[in-house]
């Protein structure tokens, strides 16, 4: 619902575009503020903070939706969201949830980008070793891991005949890189 409102607001902000993204805005502030806290004190300050907002938010819709041209770009956007209302309110149920799918969404933007690219692969072979780096970078940013030296520093003790009993030493989330012994200083 947000992002149907922005979309109309950027492209021709109106008054009841403005105000609509207003109290989106508040919303997402209270959001900032108890990012991070445990689920059940998210859920009472958005029962005491956010759920007011967003029946303000809901009155308006309904208000200014209904004096509208159904053909008007905002009207189709208040309509999307009050269509949408019993999902987008899930939040407010539920401290784990958050109130949209941004997290989700970065996540895959790097696949989402690049995949009209990856259906030249070149053969299958290709592809399936492209499904497999990819794999290893996401995992290794989960882990917090540079897959760049992540990536080499395992490839180089894999060559040096590391032994297949420790392959799970290797792993992005057990991987330690090698401490860069010093040289050895001219006599």
């Amino acid at each position: 619902m947000r992002r149907k409102i922005f979309d109309v607001h950027d492209g021709q902000p109106t008054e009841l575009s403005t105000t609509a993204m207003a109290g989106i805005q508040a919303i997402y502030r209270i959001e900032e503020e108890i990012r991070g806290l445990p689920p059940a004190e998210r859920l009472a300050a958005r029962r005491s903070r956010t759920r007011p907002l967003v029946l303000a938010l809901r009155r308006q819709l309904m208000r200014q939706g209904k004096g509208l041209s159904r053909h008007a770009d905002i009207a189709k956007a208040f309509a999307y969201g009050t269509k949408r209302w019993r999902a987008f309110n899930r939040f407010l149920y539920d401290g784990q949830l958050e109130p949209d799918n941004l997290i989700a969404e970065r996540a895959i933007r790097g696949f989402t980008v690049g995949r009209r690219n990856w259906l030249f692969s070149g053969s299958f072979a290709a592809a399936e070793r492209s499904a497999v780096v990819l794999s290893i970078i996401e995992t290794c940013k989960l882990c917090g891991v540079d897959a760049e030296a992540y990536m080499a520093d395992v490839t180089e003790r894999i060559q040096n005949d590391w032994p297949a009993s420790r392959w799970d030493e290797l792993m992005p989330w057990n991987w330690a890189r090698r401490q860069e012994m010093p040289l050895p200083l001219a006599a």
